[in-house]
């Protein structure tokens, strides 16, 4: 049985918790007062430890995991006085799952490094039904053997975990993976609306095309939200600015010539604007329905 700290109880941390307790994993959590207390107050009921701090939490540990909304915050847990390098024993795999730019990966990798810890970028892809599931997919960074010893700790979470090369690696491919999903969901937009305009009903254009070419994962979880109205937040707007500001960073640093992403990040910035942060990333529909002076809804 491992023995595994987690910091980070939001939306996919939760799920991704409960998951290693169903494998049997030995879970210590922060409670600090602050946070989701019904969350944490029901994996104490599933046999969750708690720690009053990032220092506790790490020490005597397997792994570590982090799961937190920007690199910022991750570098504040980590070295921190109370932070997880202050507790952590040599040793100790530190997984870093939050989407953070990748030179913010290496730069904690140099710090796991110093503290004699391994370190493995593993952003994840899925959202929250993966992480309710457990099929998310693990883009890793690093040491391939340090991956392997802890694969039954990805497999647990998710349904694939691969290795995309050294630290800042598995970051490069979450940001790969943002611009597909980010530029898909504008598409998704951008069909409904036009179907909505031209009388079709988006929820059946849905129906017919999803078993095609123009099938998707992002469609599946989109569509309905669009056609039915409901932006509550399974993956934050706030979020996606922030990983598509990563992309056209990284991008700009390695004189990458993007087309489609820069609309991406324009129309999330015009959103957030509106206060839309908070909300669901498929209210990117209603940026294309102020323009064609619509609103996508099903007739059923």
């Amino acid at each position: 049985m491992k023995r595994i700290g987690f910091i980070g109880l939001g939306i996919m941390g939760v799920p991704m918790v409960r998951n290693l307790c169903k494998a049997g994993m030995d879970v210590t959590i922060i409670d600090n007062g602050h946070g989701n207390q019904k969350a944490i107050a029901e994996l104490k009921q599933q046999g969750v430890h708690t720690a009053l701090t990032g220092r506790e939490t790490a020490r005597n540990q397997d792994v570590v995991i982090t799961m937190l909304p920007s690199g910022r915050i991750v570098k504040d847990v980590l070295t921190g006085p109370d932070g997880v390098l202050a507790g952590i024993r040599p040793g100790t795999v530190l997984i870093d799952s939050s989407s953070v730019a990748p030179a913010e990966s290496q730069e904690f990798a140099a710090l796991a490094q110093k503290a004699g810890c391994p370190f493995l970028d593993a952003p994840v892809s899925g959202g929250e039904p993966g992480a309710i599931a457990g099929t998310l997919a693990f883009m890793i960074g690093g040491d391939e053997m340090v991956a392997e010893g802890v694969r039954d700790v990805f497999l647990a979470m998710g349904s694939s975990a691969v290795v995309t090369g050294p630290n800042g690696a598995g970051s490069v491919t979450k940001l790969c993976n943002q611009i597909m999903c980010f530029i898909n969901i504008a598409a998704v937009s951008e069909a409904l609306v036009l179907a909505q305009k031209a009388g079709a009903d988006p929820k059946k254009v849905y129906e017919a095309v999803r078993g095609g070419l123009a099938g998707s994962a992002i469609l599946e979880q989109k569509a309905a939200r669009i056609y039915g109205r409901d932006f509550a937040p399974g993956g934050f707007l706030e979020s996606q600015m922030k990983d598509i500001n990563h992309v056209m960073e990284t991008a700009q640093e390695l004189d990458v010539p993007l087309l489609l992403a820069p609309i991406v990040q324009q129309i999330t910035q015009s959103l957030m604007q509106e206060g839309r942060g908070r909300e669901d990333n498929s209210c990117m529909v209603t940026f294309y329905e102020k323009l064609a002076g619509i609103t996508v809804q099903t007739k059923e």
